[in-house]
């Protein structure tokens, strides 16, 4: 059955979005929303300053009070400060060294190959799973997935004679809905990280968050994510609609042609001449890699230095694939890569100029620890536990990303009150970093007003020209739900049996 054919529901569903978007509509564009929060902590510091507010520092001992960001002495610290909160912000150089490595990729056709070799080589009885699992392994790539996995799957199922439809819901819930999980790493681990490591760094100066903080638990996510994602599209989804009765045409899909194969075997033997120089420097006791100081695979230069071989791992691959494939020719073909990818880049450059001052303003003010401790003073008269909190955090990120779709922008707010609150309360900022991740990637898939979602009710009108912000609501729903349900639960086992979140990312401050 078509979604077209349940009238009633589609235009409930509607009714409601329709008044979300509206509601969404009067939201400022990020970087005006954080001028504007700068503008409240300037006003806010002013206020508590004025008030007399302060809190015993729960590390120092130490009284903290309110500093007035309108005062001289800190209007000074905002006129000399402009420059190095923006030069000096965590996330801004890593993401941007990344991208740079990764450009490559995208531009010389590597990644595509890739996909499509993956799906091209999986049995049927599997295709749902191989979707699914592609399209949250995605994320390296940044928007790959939605700009060619969800057409690419489209058009897989209806070759083989199931509903396009389906074939959008399943990549589209694994790119979108299961964003946070990973078996590799992406710019997203490193910008998130450093978001954490600033908020964390209210109450501890010292306090290091890595880019993999979250690794083992989101790489296990992948497996559950392409479970989940697999039952509800064969068992819930696909069955709504039937055979696929629409005007366009099965595609043939082309396979792999000899230059691409022969990049793709360049590929693998650069990364793993790589792997191996890598291994090489990290296995022995007294290698390239190994800090002599601290030996062992957590404080290793492979992690301090993980931007780096992102950058050299990206790169090299991609031009081995590009100059056997023949899309890389000349040393030019690889900086113009490079330059789409910045000029990608550019939005995020000026959200983040905005969002640097309000980081740091918040920090400056004392705002930060202020809220963490008397916030803290709350929860722990409440008893709640850590289940309740970390459920608590889960539904708080997706309900808020309704409103704001970008991961980043939500982090860069919550994080500042949450990491240095759940601090105080005896959790790591890692632990609270994952309960965040999961929040932030459940409701993607039914949120209009992230920046993906236009493209992907493009992709669904191609093959349902009558398709409606409320056919995808009703076809993602049940990815939404299912995934906070099952994703929390994950989370909750994790921390009830003590597993490390990531290496050296413990739960608790007191383990």
């Amino acid at each position: 059955m078509k979604p077209a054919a349940v009238p009633s529901e589609t235009a409930l569903v509607q009714r409601w979005l329709n008044r979300l978007e509206r509601m969404g509509n009067l939201l400022p564009h990020p970087a005006s929303l954080f001028l504007i929060l700068c503008g409240v902590m300037l006003i806010a510091s002013w206020l508590l300053h004025t008030a007399g507010v302060s809190v015993k520092h729960p590390v120092t001992g130490a009284t903290v009070q309110a500093f007035n960001l309108l005062s001289v002495e800190g209007l000074r610290k905002i006129i000399l400060g402009l420059l190095p909160n923006f030069v000096n912000f965590a996330p801004l150089g890593p993401v941007l060294v990344c991208l740079l490595g990764l450009s490559l990729a995208e531009h010389s056709g590597l990644l595509g190959a890739c996909l499509r070799l993956v799906v091209h080589a999986t049995p049927a009885r599997l295709l749902t799973w191989v979707v699914v699992w592609c399209g949250a392994i995605s994320h390296t790539a940044g928007d790959i997935g939605y700009v060619l996995l969800l057409p690419l799957s489209m058009a897989l199922f209806h070759a083989v004679g199931r509903h396009p439809l389906a074939g959008l819901a399943a990549a589209f819930s694994g790119v979108s809905g299961g964003f946070a999980a990973n078996l590799l790493l992406s710019t997203s681990d490193v910008v998130l990280a450093g978001f954490t490591q600033e908020a964390a760094r209210i109450i501890d100066p010292k306090y290091g968050v890595n880019a993999m903080a979250n690794y083992y638990f989101l790489a296990v996510s992948v497996f559950l994510i392409t479970a989940l994602g697999a039952f509800v599209t064969e068992k819930l989804v696909e069955p709504r609609f039937g055979p696929y009765v629409g005007a366009m045409q099965p595609e043939a899909l082309q396979p792999l042609g000899p230059a691409e194969r022969r990049g793709l075997v360049w590929a693998l033997a650069a990364f793993l001449v790589l792997t191996a120089v890598v291994l090489a420097g990290l296995l022995p006791a007294g290698g390239l890699l190994q800090d002599p100081a601290k030996p062992g695979f957590i404080d290793s230069y492979l992690l301090k230095g993980l931007v780096f071989f992102i950058f050299l791992f990206g790169l090299t691959t991609s031009l081995a694939y590009g100059i056997a494939a023949g899309t890389v020719r000349r040393d030019t073909d690889v900086y113009k890569g490079m330059q789409k990818t910045m000029e990608l880049a550019a939005p995020y450059l000026v959200v983040v100029f905005f969002i640097a001052q309000f980081v740091n303003f918040f920090a400056w003010s004392n705002v930060g620890v202020i809220l963490a401790v008397n916030g803290a003073a709350f929860l722990k008269s409440l008893s709640l536990g850590p289940v309740p909190l970390l459920i608590g955090l889960v539904m708080l990120t997706a309900a808020t990303d309704l409103f704001l779709g970008s991961a980043s922008a939500k982090w860069a707010i919550l994080a500042p009150v949450f990491v240095p609150m759940f601090m105080l309360l005896g959790y790591s900022p890692e632990l609270t970093q994952a309960a965040y991740r999961v929040g932030d990637s459940v409701m993607n898939v039914v949120t209009p007003l992230a920046s993906n979602f236009p493209l992907v009710l493009m992709f669904a009108q191609r093959y349902e020209p009558k398709a409606g912000i409320g056919t995808m609501v009703a076809l993602m729903l049940p990815y939404s739900l299912c995934f906070m349900v099952g994703w929390t639960f994950l989370l909750i086992l994790w921390t009830w049996f003590g597993w490390p979140l990531g290496p050296g990312a413990r739960l608790f401050l007191n383990s």
